[in-house]
């Protein structure tokens, strides 16, 4: 990639930006880690997260982003926040309203009555109350524990309240990467059924309409071998379990998953990962797309 000039431009001390010319068409990511070659990738997905990368002056939060010849990419330096992030988690977006986490696989999203260890939601508190004993966090939803992948949490109980009332009409996507057990060999397709959850906590899908609650995954195939599939989900519901109960529904288990019929467990976690989380701002109401990389662990299975 061409070298392009680096320019720094201050209307105060606190303003600073770096202003990069695009010489040639490139993803956003890339571009950025071939321009800012002292800062890692890590840092340069936190400036995304924190708005303050604009081409072309519209703010960007995409890694992926295309640029093309002519544009001008400018980073805002001033919005940094020099803070330890929590361990366990990452956060890529807060505002005084919400907070965007990354979760790893093996933590909980929050507390049972029967498990009291530290979950995404005690780090979570515990980060906000450094800065103030009064400020919390509200639970919007949540995922498995051994699911990786991004979650929203409202700084507020009103917050909560306003995306929790509307959150079919807030929420505009929630899409998943999943490895599967097999080869499936339909390219794409939609799994309906109604599920409903046993005393034992497992999740039971039916075709019988209303027997249980409606739950709608469209998927499509992303990477497959003769062991295994990539797949890309789409929840049009989001029900407790739910893809996992339709991966075993058309005969592919997400692996690793031995409540779901699962027999193989070549990663040491579940295949599962929560990589796109778009919704409308409950205070502002502009749309917000956060979009995580695939777990390398998952992509490394369809190397060979």
């Amino acid at each position: 990639m061409n070298s392009g000039k680096l320019n720094y431009k201050s209307n105060t001390e606190k303003e600073k930006r770096t202003y990069l010319e695009v010489t040639e068409p490139a993803e956003l990511m890339k571009f950025l880690m071939a321009k800012l070659s002292t800062k890692s990738r890590k840092e340069i997905k936190s400036l995304l997260a924190h708005r303050q990368i604009s081409v072309n002056n519209e703010v960007i939060t995409q890694f992926n982003h295309p640029l093309v010849k002519g544009q001008q990419v400018a980073v805002n330096w001033a919005k940094v926040l020099i803070e330890e992030q929590p361990q366990g988690l990452n956060i890529v977006f807060e505002d005084p309203y919400i907070i965007i986490i990354e979760k790893q696989a093996g933590l909980l999203s929050i507390a049972t009555e029967t498990e009291k260890e530290q979950t995404a939601y005690s780090i979570l508190s515990e980060h906000v109350k450094k800065r103030d004993p009064k400020n919390k966090i509200f639970v919007l939803h949540r995922l498995d524990r051994e699911t990786s992948g991004v979650m929203m949490f409202a700084k507020s109980e009103q917050v909560q309240q306003l995306l929790q009332k509307a959150w079919k009409e807030t929420v505009l996507e929630r899409t998943y990467v999943v490895v599967v057990e097999g080869s499936v060999s339909k390219e794409e397709g939609t799994i309906i059924s109604w599920l409903t959850e046993s005393k034992a906590f497992i999740m039971y899908s039916s075709r019988t309409p209303n027997e249980g609650q409606k739950a709608i995954t469209h998927y499509r195939v992303l990477k497959k071998n003769k062991h295994y599939s990539l797949l890309e989900v789409k929840l049009e519901t989001g029900r407790k379990n739910q893809i996992r109960v339709h991966m075993k529904d058309i005969g592919h288990s997400v692996i690793g998953d031995k409540k779901y019929g699962a027999t193989k467990h070549p990663i040491a976690r579940l295949g599962l990962h929560a990589r796109v989380l778009a919704f409308k701002h409950p205070i502002t109401g502009e749309e917000v797309r956060y979009e995580t990389d695939i777990p390398q662990e998952f992509l490394n299975m369809f190397s060979k």
